[in-house]
This record gives C-alpha cells, sequence and structure tokens, in this order.
C-alpha cells in the first residue's frame, strides 16, 4: 500500500462519478484497500450499480443513481465530499459523433457542474479523468475531454483550496466498448476481425496500470496540471494477430487519426518529463 496515497484517503469521503463503468468500477475497488470512511459510487446506469454493489459487499459503498446533469443531484452527491474522482463521460467514436449535442452536454456541461458544486462544497482534491484523443483533437469526443482538461487549467488556478489535476492517457485494454470487446464476438462467431487501417498505432495499457497511474497522481494534484503516463504505442494489426489471423480492412471512421499522440506540440514548452511520466502545467492566462 502507497503511504503518500494512504495518507490522501485515509478517513475520506470519496465522489467517484462514472463509477459503475469500466475504469470507475476498478478504480472504487483499488480505493476500497485503503482505509477511507466511505465511497459514493454514482452513475446513470441503475443495472450496473447493482451488480458492483453485489461485487463489492461492502459496507463502506454508497450507491448513488444519478446523472451529471442534474444539478441538485450533484451538489446532494457532493455534500461533505473529501476527494472527487470525475470519469463520467460519452466516449464512443460514433455514438458521441451522431449525438453531439447529448456529448457536449455531458462531458463539457456535465464537468462545469461539478466544477460549480465543488465551488461550494470545496472538497480537497478533485481528479478529471480525461484522453490521449484530447490531445491535437480531431473527434468531437476529443475535443470535448480537451475542453474539460481546459476548465481543470481555469479551476486548478482559480479555485482554491480546492486542488486540481487532470489524468490523460490512452487506450485502456479490459474497457467495454473498445476494438478488443469487438474483436472477441467477432472471433465467437468465427468471423475476421475488423480492423480500421492495417497501419494505425494506439497507446494501450492494462486497467490496473491506468487506476495505479490515477492514483499515483493524487497526492501530486494542485492547479489542474495533466499528468501523462509514459505508455507503449502499438500497431493494430499486430495486436490484432495475437487473437487471430483473419482480418479485414473496414476504413477509418469519421475523425480517426492514424497515430494517436499524448501531447501536442503546442503543449510541450509547458512539459515536464519525469521518469515515467511527463506533467502539463497550464499557460499563463
Amino acid at each position: 500500500m502507497n503511504k503518500e496515497i494512504n495518507k490522501q484517503l485515509k478517513g475520506r469521503t470519496v465522489l467517484v462519478t462514472g463509477g459503475a463503468g469500466s475504469i470507475g468500477s476498478a478504480l472504487v475497488e483499488k480505493i476500497l484497500e485503503y482505509p477511507i470512511k466511505s465511497i459514493r459510487i454514482m452513475d446513470i446506469d441503475e443495472h450496473a450499480l447493482f451488480r458492483l454493489g453485489r461485487t463489492l459487499k461492502n459496507p463502506k459503498a454508497r450507491l448513488l443513481l444519478g446523472n451529471i446533469l442534474d444539478k441538485e443531484r450533484i451538489e446532494m452527491a457532493c455534500n461533505n465530499v473529501d476527494i472527487i474522482f470525475h470519469t463520467a463521460a460519452i466516449k464512443n467514436i460514433e455514438i458521441s459523433e451522431f449525438n453531439p449535442i447529448e456529448t457536449i452536454d455531458t462531458n463539457i456541461n456535465g464537468t462545469v457542474n461539478l466544477i460549480k458544486t465543488a465551488m461550494k462544497t470545496k472538497p480537497k482534491i478533485f481528479i478529471n479523468v480525461s484522453t490521449d484523443k484530447a490531445a491535437e483533437s480531431s473527434t468531437l469526443y476529443g475535443s470535448t475531454k480537451n475542453l474539460g482538461e481546459k476548465l481543470i487549467f481555469w479551476a486548478g488556478k482559480h479555485l482554491p483550496p480546492t486542488k486540481y489535476a487532470s489524468i490523460r492517457f490512452g487506450n485502456v485494454i479490459e474497457t467495454r466498448g473498445n476494438v478488443f470487446e469487438v474483436w472477441d464476438e467477432e472471433k465467437n462467431l468465427n468471423k475476421p476481425l475488423s480492423i480500421t487501417h492495417p497501419d494505425m498505432r494506439r497507446y494501450f495499457f492494462k486497467i490496473d496500470d491506468a487506476v495505479n497511474f490515477i492514483l499515483k497522481c493524487l497526492p501530486k494534484a494542485s492547479k489542474g496540471e495533466i499528468y501523462v503516463p509514459k505508455m507503449k504505442s502499438y500497431k493494430i494489426t499486430t495486436l490484432a494477430k495475437k487473437i487471430s489471423n483473419k482480418h479485414k480492412i473496414i476504413g477509418p471512421r469519421p475523425g480517426e487519426k492514424m497515430n494517436e499522440i499524448l501531447i501536442a506540440e503546442s503543449e510541450k514548452q509547458n512539459m515536464i518529463e519525469k521518469k515515467d511520466m511527463w506533467i502539463i502545467q497550464p499557460k499563463k492566462f
């Protein structure tokens, strides 16, 4: 157990938005290993909350059904909370492109609601979970997450005493709705695996690495910085070949890049490099 993280979490009341999602639920399970007071798990998916509750079977876990667009619900959820982990988002590329209003509402206005509530309730720390698609964004999802990071930059500078930070990382292998889930379904049906482009590359790591990195950055949160882990980039076809040799090229989806990046060129002048991460500091404004 990490001593620094233990010091931050000991006796604390924690809120995780999107807490029944893939990353949110893994984060909840990890946090429950620490001596917290309680953890509030907020999600709009009733069945996912039900299943998570049965898995956890922990009296410290509070299951909150609610939407981050509901301001009154957010205020109730944030009351007397010490730490907020914000993981709730609409993230599917195709769904977000086809539902732009809902995506903007959730990913931007939902984050604004949480920040406004934090101005009133003054938690000690606010951690925003972002994505590499925010760096030089080419999709609606990436653009909304980029704006979310900018909101956290602003909040970190102007809204003390709460300490703010964003965590930006690439694809997490075990999350629902990703390419591995699609490939598993196709393999089980004896179909060729769908590949957008044979030369496309993406950053991947495991969900345990994602959760551990989020918690590792908890004591470092300060003025809205973005923490970016040093991840490995993989060629999509290389990963697909580990599952099946039968492939079909379906073409990139609208806005998809051939190669995702972790850090935009414009951010490098405000970047600090550490052994296992980069820290992007807010621009002066």
